[in-house]
């Protein structure tokens, strides 16, 4: 096996061993980068000199007997919505095409702590608005097991570098499935904690009730050891819960599911899910009960209402969170044109002549389709006149939605249900119909709306592609999710 091909646990006992350094290994995800990605466009931006450095700090941290742990030297990518120190942090967008970050998000100090070595930042939708990648002003993202199919979203640069064997592991943000749904594409495992128990800070928000930062990792074993570190308290983040950091870090080990009580949506629930997706969400049932978990069929009605409430909350979110970027403070700006004395402007520079127009035209050059689509809708959502019709309704709905989920799990310690309804979608096949892009997301917004956490298994196999069955906890309930989330794993092993 190649070194970039290890998961974590591997490439930890490999380096404790001296069976290579953290450099080695660093170097060879380094080459692996630059041969794959000009084709699959995974990284937006290689940070080469960080990684290396970090490297050499962790190999002389391990030749004195400081090693910070299981993270030391090993490489990771972090999606680029998430702030990394004196490099660019674009979002994807044109907007912040050379935006460099001046502070770590939260995650990042923790990541650093530990000893993580940083490869570069991944290719995402822009904001974090999509569902395929498609949507970045840097050019879509190729799924690496099928080049004409995308690798989802809004996390698919991150997903892709993981299943290319780019990196060893990568850090994603997930809204309505944004790091679930890349890793069912993908075949790989991607997990979305609890809201509250990662902090937000640093993170690029797109909607702030939603987003959560989370790990996409090569097995459960590893996603379980990332969300360790980055499960931490912070109380610069009005968000962060205590409780996150109190009962992640209290799980010792993955102990199996016997006697655990699992919920399966009943049949008529997945009734347009993709046939083979379908029969091994059955597979997984009978693996699970021969394993020692008693699985259930439940009726949650309320979750048919979930995706529309999400886009109802969602854009009036991304249209608050994207106000900020009006050319003034930061970002791309056009030209503010004193008056004619000053000379004329070349034909190519964009020009406004009053502040107004200044916001206008930063904002109609700096944002893509999609994100204007979403600030729009969102702007209209919450207008004078539609703020009770629409934002208002949505927000009660939610409060439903949350009730009845949380309701489900005084009786089921998980719930199973497919991450997607399809396997990863042609390039450029859903662009010219949103409706149609934004049902990949209905298995994957009902986590987001309760703020629970949801995990993606890779589970089997429609040809070619991968998808992934998922599987959904209680409020800070991740020591049974991944439980169940390993078991699959080893049925589909």
């Amino acid at each position: 096996m190649k070194l970039n091909e290890l998961d974590i646990v591997q490439a930890a006992e490999g380096l404790k061993k001296g069976e290579f350094s953290s450099v080695d290994l660093t170097q060879v995800c380094l080459e692996v980068i630059k041969k794959l990605n000009p084709e699959i466009n995974a990284f937006i931006t290689i940070t080469e000199d960080l990684a290396l450095n970090q490297a050499k700090e962790s190999d002389a941290r391990r030749k004195m007997g400081n090693s910070r742990g299981i993270l030391d030297g090993i490489p990771v990518a972090i999606k680029d919505n998430i702030a990394v120190k004196d490099y660019p942090t674009t979002a994807a967008s044109k907007i912040l095409e050379n935006y460099i970050t001046v502070e770590d998000a939260f995650v990042i100090k923790k990541l650093k702590e530990a000893g993580a070595v940083i490869l570069g930042k991944t290719n995402l939708d822009e904001f974090a608005c999509g569902g395929s990648t498609e949507t970045s002003y840097f050019e879509t993202t190729k799924n690496p097991i099928d080049h004409s199919r995308v690798p989802g979203g809004s996390s698919g640069g991150s997903a892709a570098a993981v299943a290319a064997d780019m990196c060893i592991y990568a850090i994603g943000s997930d809204t309505g499935g944004s790091i679930r749904q890349p890793a069912s594409y993908c075949g790989i495992v991607g997990l979305k904690p609890t809201y509250g128990a990662v902090s937000r800070n640093g993170l690029f928000a797109m909607a702030s009730s939603l987003d959560q930062i989370g790990p996409l990792t090569k097995t459960v074993e590893d996603a379980f050891i990332v969300l360790k570190e980055l499960a931490k308290y912070d109380e610069k983040d009005s968000t962060s819960n205590k409780k996150g950091e109190e009962t992640i870090q209290k799980i010792v080990d993955l102990k199996g599911v016997k006697g655990l009580k699992v919920g399966i949506l009943k049949q008529g629930k997945v009734a347009n899910v993709q046939a083979g997706i379908k029969n091994d969400l059955e597979k997984a049932v009978q693996k699970l009960k021969a394993a020692g978990a008693q699985v259930t069929e439940l009726n949650l009605p309320i979750l048919d209402y979930a995706l529309a409430v999400y886009y109802i909350l969602m854009p009036v979110e991304v249209s608050s969170n994207l106000g900020r970027y009006d050319g003034i403070k930061y970002g791309y700006s056009v030209a503010l044109l004193r008056d004619a004395t000053e000379g004329q402007a070349s034909s190519k520079e964009t020009v406004a002549r009053n502040l107004e127009e200044v916001y206008f035209k930063t904002r109609a050059e700096g944002f893509g389709d999609e994100v204007k689509r979403r600030i729009m809708l969102g702007a209209y959502a919450s207008s004078a006149g539609y703020f009770d019709q629409y934002y208002l309704k949505a927000q009660k709905v939610r409060a439903i939605i949350k009730k009845e989920i949380d309701d489900a799990f005084k009786k089921f310690d998980c719930l199973l249900l497919p991450t997607t309804p399809t396997t990863a979608f042609k390039i450029s096949e859903k662009t010219k119909d949103p409706i149609m892009m934004y049902l990949e997301d209905i298995f994957t917004v009902p986590a987001n709306i309760a703020g629970i956490p949801g995990i993606s298994v890779p589970f089997g196999k429609e040809g070619n592609l991968p998808f992934g069955i998922q599987v959904l906890g209680p409020e800070f309930g991740e020591e049974k999710l991944l439980n169940v989330a390993k078991a699959l794993e080893e049925a589909d092993g």
